[in-house]
């Protein structure tokens, strides 16, 4: 039995014109090639798969081939060329520094570099996976990696670039390989299904390449794999059931039934996808990529980033125009969520459906919130005095607020009370407007003030435009009937005292202090002054300001109210803080308290 070649080496690219998807690493190589401006040292990094080890073997085996082509390739029937083909050339030497990553294997490097070469010009060593180096055989390689021998070219080749030394990265002239196109990947594996006699479809291949995840590698293994399975036989059902993958149809179906509001379908077709063996959460994720796609073939000029074969394209073309972007948006970011919750939640199959049960109720909430706005909008209209609008209007030369939207919203409110509830209307949302009266206009007050007063429209730069109608009927009464309510001292001592009760009891044992200790006094034009002793007692004033003044407008019915702090001198002296200033101030007064401590020997405590 002949010995079996997978296909990622058979076909592993021998010119630099046959390595797939890295052109701009490939041109850049030959043209160093081209006007000898060979770099001592190469650093290939980049994911799993995508060519670097095979572009550093075809630098190595070109830049010693005596007998170049006109596009600057390796001939391939040179001496060197056939030395290096057949795994004998002594100036090419490939060290895995997975397994010798010492510094005695960096050594055993370093000993060889010393060598000129016996025929062709250089010496090539490539050291894959150069990041798991040990960082004392990192320091043994930086003096040769500087100042090689000019015979000597170093090629290094690493996925994770990010572990290796900056000194040595500043030595190396670096080349990052990028995640080869599903395009690509898909029109090499369709070649080499024509060299392999293999039957196969477009489809297939793009699955292929979509869940190879830009490594070709990847994608021949999945190949070689799929031949086997289906006896050379590569179609798109192979690959599902191959590959454990879910059917684009699957999404097909799904987001048809999720536009008509089918949620029993919807649920029962997720039920289907469990029973055949497939994740909840691999379920949600592809839900989220279906509709990133439809959502990105609503615009023509965003269709190119659909990486599909065509016939799946057209379907999603085809899905776009039914699904209104709106449905799309508000979809994607539901199962966004369902993504992040499902793997810390305890039901996980609830969490799935409970998604499926809103999307599919989405065109519904979408239409009823939409149409509650226009029949609201235009009962306001109705119920509006044929004068205000007049009035309106007036300051406006080219029409009013009003005149712009009666059009647009009386067919609306028209077409929506005529249609049923099986027929869905799309109408732009319209701002909520609010049924209070506008207030009077003060004398000397322009038209223009007015106007923005009593628009329909909310000033979105004043918050109060947007406040419910009770909340400015409230304003409106506190206002103007107790803006200036008078009061007397008396009254103000009773509300101080029960605002002390109310922060006592809130803890706030500085401030209650303060006001505990301290009398307020009743100014003209309704300002409190509190005499107090320091700063600090300030400072604590200051913090808990807002929140008195507010009590006491509030209670004393008066909003012009205002509390100054104000620090006066000491009059009494000393203050008694501590237990001794207390029992010195005591003896004073009364002799005998010494007597008293000192027979019956008390201390202070």
């Amino acid at each position: 039995m002949e010995n079996f070649i997978v296909s990622a080496r058979k076909y592993r690219p021998v010119l630099f014109e046959s390595v797939v998807g890295q052109l701009h690493i490939t041109n850049t190589l030959k043209n160093a090639i081209k006007n000898n401006q060979l770099a001592q040292a190469f650093l290939f990094c980049g994911p799993r798969g995508v060519g670097k080890t095979t572009c550093a073997r075809i630098l190595a085996k070109t830049i010693n081939c005596t007998n170049l082509t006109p596009q600057f390739e390796a001939c391939g029937v040179c001496d060197s060329c056939i030395s290096f083909q057949n795994g004998n050339s002594f100036n090419f030497h490939e060290l895995d520094a997975a397994s010798n990553n010492s510094v005695d294997d960096i050594r055993n490097l370093i000993d060889q570099v010393r060598i000129p070469p016996q025929a062709g010009k250089y010496k090539v060593y490539i050291i894959d996976e150069v990041h798991m180096l040990s960082q004392s055989a990192f320091n043994a390689f930086l003096k040769t990696l500087e100042e090689p021998p000019s015979y000597a070219i170093f090629i290094l080749a690493t996925t994770e670039k990010h572990k290796i030394l900056p000194t040595i990265l500043s030595r190396c002239q670096i080349f990052d390989f990028n995640r080869i196109r599903v395009e690509d990947m898909a029109n090499h594996l369709a070649s080499i299904a024509v060299k392999e006699d293999v039957t196969y479809d477009m489809d297939g291949l793009h699955l292929i390449a979509q869940k190879a995840d830009g490594g070709l590698r990847d994608a021949l293994s999945m190949f070689d794999q799929i031949v086997s399975f289906s006896n050379k036989v590569l179609n798109y059902q192979a690959v599902i059931d191959n590959l454990n993958i879910l059917d684009y149809d699957y999404y097909f179906k799904l987001t048809d039934l999720l536009l008509a509001q089918d949620t029993p379908g919807a649920l029962l077709l997720f039920d289907e996808i469990l029973n055949n063996g497939f994740d909840g959460n691999h379920f949600i994720t592809g839900l989220a990529s279906h509709l990133r796609n439809v959502l990105v073939c609503k615009d023509a000029s965003t269709v190119k980033l659909l990486e599909v074969s065509d016939n799946i394209r057209q379907k999603y073309l085809e899905q776009a125009k039914q699904a209104p972007a709106s449905f799309l948006i508000s979809a994607l970011n539901i199962a966004n969520q369902c993504d992040l919750n499902y793997r810390i939640s305890k039901n996980q199959r609830l969490q799935v459906e409970l998604t499926l049960i809103k999307i599919s109720h989405l065109a519904q909430a979408l239409q009823l919130s939409q149409t509650e706005n226009v029949q609201l909008l235009a009962e306001q209209l109705k119920k509006k005095p044929k004068s205000l609008v007049e009035d309106e209007q007036a300051p406006y030369q080219t029409g009013s607020t009003i005149s712009a939207i009666k059009p647009v919203v009386e067919p609306l409110v028209a077409q929506s009370v005529k249609n049923d509830t099986s027929e869905r209307v799309v109408v732009p949302a319209i701002p909520v407007i609010p049924k209070s009266t506008p207030p009077p206009i003060i004398a000397g007050q322009s038209l223009l003030n007015k106007s923005s007063k009593t628009s329909l429209i909310p000033n979105l730069r004043d918050l109060s435009s947007i406040k419910s109608e009770e909340e400015r009927n409230e304003e409106k009464v506190v206002v103007s009937g107790a803006e200036r309510n008078p009061f007397t001292q008396e009254d103000l001592m009773k509300c101080w005292v029960d605002y002390c009760d109310i922060i006592t009891e809130q803890n706030k044992m500085n401030l209650a202090s303060i006001m505990n200790s301290y009398t307020p006094i009743l100014k003209e034009g309704f300002r409190i002054e509190l005499p107090i002793e320091n700063k600090l007692q300030e400072n604590e004033l200051v913090f808990e300001k807002i929140d008195l003044l507010n009590y006491l407008r509030t209670k004393l019915l008066n909003f012009q109210i205002s509390l100054d702090a104000v620090i006066t001198e000491i009059k009494e002296g000393k203050k008694l803080y501590t237990s001794k200033d207390k029992y010195q101030h005591m003896a004073e007064k009364n002799p005998a308290l010494n007597d008293f401590r000192r027979i019956f020997n008390l201390d202070l405590s």
